[in-house]
C-alpha cells in the first residue's frame, strides 16, 4: 500500500494489523464457510471505503457532513433502479453507474458551492436537511423507488450464485457470489488506495491547511472553497461508488439500507474508532465495529452460559446477549478514552522498537 499510494503507515504494528486484515479479508471464502463471514466481510470491505471517503471530509478539512448517506443511497438506488426496469443484464449495471456517479458528483457540487461558504455547523445543518429531504423522496416515490419496502432486483447471470466457475477449488465451489466478493474487495481496495493518493499530493496538504486555519490558506491565496468542494465531490463519488457495490451485494436497495440515518451514526463512529485524518483508520474502525456488530452478541452469550455454569454471581446477567448493544456503547467510550486520536493515531504515536 505503501508504495501504490506513497503514504506508509509509519507503524510496524499498524502495517502488520493491516497485513493481517487485509489477508483475511483476501481469504474468508476458503477459510470460513458459509453466508454470514462472507456478508461480513463484504460489509467490512464496503464500509471500509465509505469510511475513507467521509474521513477526507471530516479528518483532512474538518468538515462535518450529515449528506454521505445520501451520496451512499443514491449510488445503491440508482443500479437498483436500473436493474429493476432494465432486467438483469450488463447494460443495466452500466446504465446504473452512469446515473448514479454523475447525479452524487452534481449534488456535492451544489451543495459545496452554495454551503461551503458558511460557518461549519451552518454546511451541517444543511446537508442534514438535505439528507433528510432526500430521505422523505425516496420513501414517497414508490412508483421509482418501492417507497419503503426498496427495490428488489437480479444480477446478470456471471454474477448469481447459480453460476459456477470451479467446482472445487480448497473445498470451495467459485460461483458468481464469490466472483462478486472480489470484484467488492478489489474496487473498495483501489478506492481506499485512490483517496491515500488524494490526500498526500498537494491537493492534500491544501485540504490540511484548510483544516488548521482557513483564514491563513485564504491569506496565502488558496481558493478554500474551490478545494472543499472538490473534495466534497470526490468523498461523494467514492461514496456512492460504495452504494452501488452495496446495492449488488444485496441484490437490493431500501431507505434502512441505503439511507438511513443509523448509518451516518455508524460512519461516525468508525471514523472516531480508527482515526480521523488517516484513512488508514477507516479499514481499522469498519473491522472493529462491523465484527462486533455482527460476533458481540454471540460472544455474549458464550460467556454468559460459561458463567453461569461456573456459579459465578451477577455476570450471567451483565454479559446476556440482550445487553450487547449496552456493552457495545461503553466499548466505544473506552475506546475514545484510551484512544482519543483513534487506534490508527495511538499505534503512529506509540514509540517505536529499539533496533
Amino acid at each position: 500500500m505503501m508504495l501504490l499510494s506513497g503514504d506508509p503507515p509509519r507503524s510496524r504494528v499498524l502495517a502488520l494489523i493491516l497485513i493481517a486484515i487485509i489477508a483475511m479479508l483476501a481469504i474468508t471464502p476458503f477459510v470460513f464457510p458459509g453466508a454470514k463471514p462472507l456478508n461480513v466481510a463484504a460489509k467490512i470491505c464496503i464500509f471500509a471505503a465509505l469510511v475513507a471517503s467521509y474521513d477526507l471530509l471530516l479528518g483532512y478539512t474538518g468538515t462535518v457532513s450529515f449528506a454521505h448517506t445520501m451520496f451512499y443511497g443514491i449510488g445503491s438506488y440508482a443500479m437498483a433502479i436500473a436493474l429493476y426496469t432494465m432486467g438483469p443484464n450488463w447494460g443495466a449495471v452500466a446504465t446504473g453507474i452512469v446515473i448514479g456517479l454523475p447525479l452524487a458528483a452534481l449534488l456535492a457540487l451544489g451543495i459545496g458551492l452554495f454551503s461551503l461558504r458558511v460557518e461549519a455547523i451552518f454546511f451541517a445543518m444543511i446537508t442534514l436537511a438535505v439528507a433528510s429531504a432526500f430521505l422523505v423522496l425516496a420513501s414517497q416515490l414508490s412508483w421509482l423507488t418501492g417507497g419503503e419496502d426498496g427495490r428488489s432486483f437480479s444480477l446478470p447471470e456471471l454474477l448469481r450464485p447459480g453460476t459456477v466457475f470451479i467446482q472445487d477449488l480448497f473445498g470451495v465451489r467459485i460461483n458468481g457470489r464469490i466472483l462478486t466478493y472480489y470484484i467488492i474487495l478489489v474496487g473498495c481496495a483501489a478506492m481506499i488506495l485512490g483517496l491515500l493518493r488524494v490526500v498526500n499530493s498537494p491537493f492534500g496538504r491544501v485540504l490540511q491547511a484548510v483544516r488548521e486555519n482557513r483564514f491563513r490558506a485564504e491569506a496565502l491565496g488558496y481558493r478554500t472553497v474551490f478545494h472543499l468542494t472538490y473534495a466534497n465531490v470526490l468523498a461523494a463519488l467514492v461514496a456512492a461508488c460504495a452504494g452501488i457495490l452495496n446495492a449488488m451485494w444485496l441484490r437490493y436497495a431500501g431507505p434502512d439500507t441505503s439511507l438511513s440515518f443509523s448509518i451516518m451514526l455508524d460512519i461516525l463512529l468508525m471514523v472516531v474508532i480508527g482515526g480521523m485524518g488517516t484513512i488508514y483508520g477507516a479499514i481499522i474502525g469498519a473491522t472493529i465495529f462491523i465484527l462486533a456488530q455482527n460476533y458481540l452478541q454471540a460472544l455474549m452469550g458464550a460467556a454468559s452460559t460459561a458463567a453461569a455454569d461456573a456459579g459465578l454471581p451477577l455476570l450471567p446477567g451483565l454479559l446476556h446477549p440482550d445487553r450487547w448493544l449496552l456493552w457495545l456503547g461503553l466499548l466505544f467510550v473506552a475506546s475514545v478514552y484510551f484512544f482519543p486520536t483513534g487506534v490508527v493515531g495511538r499505534l503512529r504515536g506509540a514509540p517505536k522498537p529499539a533496533d
